[in-house]
């Protein structure tokens, strides 16, 4: 064996790496630490502290599993029967479907005039601000405003459900549509197209899925609000019967029956949304 032969290859040292730190301290991470330390304690001293007013955590468990044994596993229609509960429940989707309608109408008229790319840009600014206000107060608190103005009933139901689905969709569409391609739109404005050509021939065959997508999702959230707004602004429907059977007679066989059904119909939606917008997304 030569000397070349026994000398021994050595592989060359690699640079050392600085170390990089996965988390920089800053002032925000600093802030959030304390605070989340803060709620901790404070957390920590309410429990310790707390009144109980002699109840007996044991008694009260074993009645909360009765309780529920009762709602979800023992579920009946209670003294109110079969047909009035789907009654009231037909009555709660109609509202609510209703509503997601009017929203969705009203709310790409103002979605095609608020985004950037198609109108002024102080007309679209204007609305831009209008209905992030109007989104600012939650749908019940609509509701309970219309209900002074208009009285207990359907109608201030309907007003508080569609003021606040038009602001939510508004938004939801003005996104969708300024996020499509400039250059489609310059194409037919090119071209000579008016307005609302443009809109119907650019705008919503692109953004037709997501729009679908939008309003089933309005349509749940005003599904849930209809039930909210039954009892509050006098809307009746299956939020009523929810609130008389639980808070007022006690009935929790027809709580569970009702949750049961209210759960059922999120389905339902569900279920419809995702065909609808696979129907169009296969086009």
């Amino acid at each position: 064996m030569t000397d070349s032969e026994s000398k021994v290859i050595q592989k060359p040292e690699l640079p050392k790496s600085p170390n990089i730190k996965l988390h920089e301290n800053s002032l925000s991470r600093t802030m959030i630490i304390a605070v989340f330390a803060s709620l901790v304690v404070l957390t920590i001293y309410t429990l310790t502290h707390l009144d109980t007013a002699g109840v007996q955590i044991n008694t009260a468990f074993r009645q909360l599993g009765t309780t529920l044994n009762q709602m979800f596993l023992q579920p009946n229609a209670g003294t109110d029967g079969v047909p009035l509960l789907l009654q009231a429940l037909a009555s709660s989707v109609i509202l609510s479907i209703l509503t997601t309608i009017i929203g969705a109408v009203f709310g790409f008229l103002f979605a095609v005039l608020a985004s950037k790319n198609l109108t002024n840009a102080y007309l679209g600014a204007t609305i831009r601000i209008i209905m992030a206000m109007v989104r600012a107060i939650p749908t019940i608190i609509w509701a309970l405003i219309f209900s002074i103005v208009c009285g207990l009933g359907a109608t201030a139901a309907i007003l508080g459900l569609s003021f606040h689905s038009v602001a939510y969709l508004t938004k939801a569409y003005s996104e969708s549509i300024e996020g499509i391609d400039e250059s489609t739109i310059e194409s037919l404005k090119v071209t000579g197209a008016k307005f609302w050509v443009v809109v119907f021939q650019a705008i919503w065959p692109t953004i037709v899925a997501s729009f679908v997508s939008w309003t089933f999702i309005r349509l749940e959230i005003n599904f849930a609000n209809a039930i909210a707004v039954g009892a509050a602004a006098g809307a009746g429907g299956i939020g009523y019967q929810l609130f008389v059977a639980s808070g007022m007679s006690f009935d929790f066989h027809e709580t569970g029956f009702i949750v049961y059904l209210v759960v059922l119909v999120t389905f339902v939606l569900e279920f419809i949304a995702v065909k609808i917008r696979r129907f169009y997304l296969s086009r």
